[in-house]
């Protein structure tokens, strides 16, 4: 019989769809391994909290922009399946079984686990029921001074429709009995959670009784909603939320100006297309079904939960609670030795590339490295690639500083990174009147690289130096995402990567890049073709391996050429955070494919792509995952670690120091499913991150 199946497999074009995941469904996969921590007991209590929250927050983008996406794709007859070739009807089904489900499993760790376990260490979030004589004066007299001035109740009548809510706000249905002082027979009202007000809120010491007492806005609302009503009975309070499509509409080709196009649709995003509903689980029915048809939903778009209905909210607590015990251990991150004396930065440059593993090793040297270009008289301009970068932005900082003092500083701000839009925007503005000049980067392409070069006079010479990066300038996120970067002056990385802003800015043919590999350009091909090579020399009995990792690995002939490489003998290993279509180990296809995914404490957002090519490898690192949209509609750059001992680090720490992960890992297995990978009876336990963070102390 294992013969039969073999030879059917094998007699199977490799793009048949049988060999490929929906990216859909292997996202939910990957939010349900995040939603498992929150269950892991090795895990700090409030951190699991804190997962909770993350899972919750990526399932609302899920919905405001994938799920939303299908919905459209249905509305206007569009098929588009993908190479797993399931319709969007399909999808938008096995979708919502498998989110219900998510969805379920989250309400209950935080009901039976999480929440039990923080009252264990005096972190409670009190019902009603459970207020003291004093807490319950004290909740009375905070709705009354802080509530009451900035709620508005809503009952509805033909004059008061029903109104248009915000996406995700949090939101409360009132069913009222009686007649009110304008003789109005108002059953049904709406009120809005004032968005001024915190959703949890801390009880004064004074008359908590624990070290940590909340109370959510919700409960305070509830216990007092008689108060908006006077004179009516009412009957039933329930919160709900609605989630909504909030992907912004910009036709590139027929627009004048990016920058005024997005500025126009952004008071558009809170108010699109209702694409999924929240409501407490003790909604009545007749209620639930009035929000349904008010919001054009059916049951399928339905979430009934027993909880909190906007459940990522609860991570406002997690800065206002001080105990470290509960929490992950603080580090110091390091620098790398190259770092450590009193040079200054470009000298230390000078003497070799220098290659920077965050948040294991500090970002403080990509920030100095804009902070001494600015300050160093010898500079003559700075281009960077602006995508995300917090509020408070150092970086920014220099920039600004650097066109004040007569440098000539251009920066490329990606407008449509996704829900930074508006922060962009800001920042665009600020930049310009610093004296900046400020691109969008190119129509039709997001500019997804991670680049700055500085100009330095050294002599009678113009020397190019050059950071690149798989991550952000983002110096918060630094602390929290595990990326690379690599500070370097070497002549044709730094001429490639003057050319990227070139080809980003002006316009015409910048010739070919020595170095980089650059999407759309050759990204794509020459990755194939790395691939393909480890392929022949596999046949040739060559030295041949792919080792890789990304967030997400999508794109059809890129899992094409790496079943071809296993059916030659190449061993491949993947860490792929996220989303994966390979399906690994099936047999004839796939079985020298390994698959894992590995998390925990930091977001996993390094790429790294590495080739034995015969013995003399080959190594890059990337801002792009191998997904149709880094490989076809992004500007991304892939560069080379060319020494050797780095190339090796690389492949220890974020490779092979990942598959013996036996702490917070999962294999992919062939059918599409995660098996968790736990520690044999003996082993030890060893965890990728809690290994590097000890060896970079």
């Amino acid at each position: 019989m294992s013969d039969i199946l073999t030879s059917t497999l094998l007699a199977k074009p490799l793009r048949d769809p049988s060999y490929f995941t929906n990216r859909e469904l292997s996202w939910l996969s990957f939010n349900r391994r995040v939603m498992e921590l929150a269950h892991d007991a090795k895990v700090p209590v409030l951190e699991r909290l804190r997962f909770l929250c993350i899972c919750s927050a990526n399932l609302d983008e899920f919905y405001e922009v994938r799920v939303a996406g299908l919905q459209q794709q249905v509305a206007l007859n569009v098929p588009q399946p993908g190479p797993d070739g399931l319709s969007p009807q399909e999808q938008l089904a096995a979708i919502s079984q498998m989110a219900h489900h998510l969805v379920k499993q989250q309400y209950k760790a935080l009901n039976n686990e999480v929440l039990p376990s923080l009252e264990e260490h005096g972190v409670r979030f009190l019902r009603r029921s459970e207020w003291t004589k004093k807490q319950t004066d004290w909740v009375r007299d905070y709705f009354f001074n802080e509530v009451i001035p900035v709620i508005s109740p809503l009952g509805l009548d033909p004059a008061h429709p029903f109104p248009r809510l915000i996406n995700k706000s949090l939101n409360f249905v009132v069913t009222l009995d009686g007649v009110d002082p304008f003789g109005r027979d108002i059953n049904v009202a709406v009120l809005q959670a004032p968005r001024v007000l915190p959703r949890i809120i801390r009880l004064p010491k004074k008359i908590a009784d624990g070290p940590d007492d909340f109370v959510f806005l919700s409960s305070v609302i509830h216990a007092h909603v008689d108060e908006l009503f006077p004179g009516m009975e009412v009957t039933g309070f329930h919160q709900f939320r609605v989630t909504r499509n909030t992907d912004l509409f910009v036709e590139e080709e027929e627009i004048d100006d990016l920058l005024s196009a997005i500025k126009g649709e952004l008071p558009q995003r809170n108010f699109g297309q209702a694409v999924r509903l929240e409501v407490a689980d003790t909604c009545p029915d007749d209620v639930v079904d009035y929000l349904l048809a008010k919001f054009k939903l059916n049951r399928g778009d339905l979430f009934q939960v027993k909880g909190p209905v906007n459940l990522s909210r609860l991570a406002g607590v997690l800065d206002q609670i001080d105990r470290p015990e509960l929490k992950y251990p603080v580090f110091k991150p390091s620098l790398p030795r190259s770092l450590r004396g009193e040079a200054p930065l470009f000298e230390a440059i000078s003497h070799g590339d220098i290659l920077l593993h965050h948040p294991y090793q500090s970002f403080a040297p990509v920030i100095e490295f804009i902070r001494q270009a600015a300050r160093d008289p010898k500079v003559l301009a700075i281009k960077q690639t602006v995508y995300r970068t917090g509020n408070a932005s150092p970086i920014i900082d220099a920039l600004m500083d650097a066109a004040r003092a007569g440098k000539e500083v251009t920066v490329v701000i990606e407008l449509r990174a996704r829900f930074d839009e508006e922060a962009n925007v800001s920042l665009a503005d600020k930049l310009h009147h610093a004296g900046c000049q400020v691109v969008y980067g190119m129509v039709g392409y997001k500019t997804h690289a991670k680049l700055a070069i500085v100009v330095r006079r050294e002599g009678n010479t113009l020397v190019r130096y050059a950071h690149l990066g798989t991550g952000n300038y983002h110096a918060g996120t630094a602390r929290a995402y595990t990326d690379y970067g690599l500070l370097t002056r070497d002549e044709a990385m730094t001429e490639d990567v003057h050319k990227v802003f070139m080809q980003i800015t002006g316009a015409g043919q910048v010739g070919a890049f020595r170095k980089l590999l650059v999407s759309p350009n050759n990204l794509l091909t020459s990755m194939v073709a790395m691939i393909e090579q480890e392929a022949d020399n596999a046949r040739a009995g060559k030295p041949a391996r792919i080792a890789a990792r990304m967030n997400s690995l999508i794109e059809a002939s890129v899992i094409e050429a790496l079943y071809k490489a296993s059916q030659a003998g190449v061993k491949i290993d993947l860490v792929v955070r996220g989303m994966c279509s390979l399906r690994p180990g099936i047999k004839g296809v796939s079985e020298n494919i390994r698959v894992r995914s590995v998390l925990g404490r930091f977001l996993e957002h390094s790429r790294v792509f590495y080739f034995e090519n015969g013995g003399l490898s080959r190594m890059y690192l990337s801002s792009a995952d191998w997904m149709p949209r880094n490989l076809y509609r992004r500007v991304e750059t892939a560069f080379p670690i060319e020494l050797a001992e780095q190339r090796q680090l690389i492949l220890d720490e974020s490779i092979d120091n990942y598959f013996r992960d036996n702490s917070h890992a999962w294999e992919l297995l062939p059918d599409g499913e995660y098996r968790n990978i736990e520690a044999k009876e003996g082993d030890p336990l060893h965890s990728a991150q809690d290994f590097l963070l000890e060896n970079n102390a």
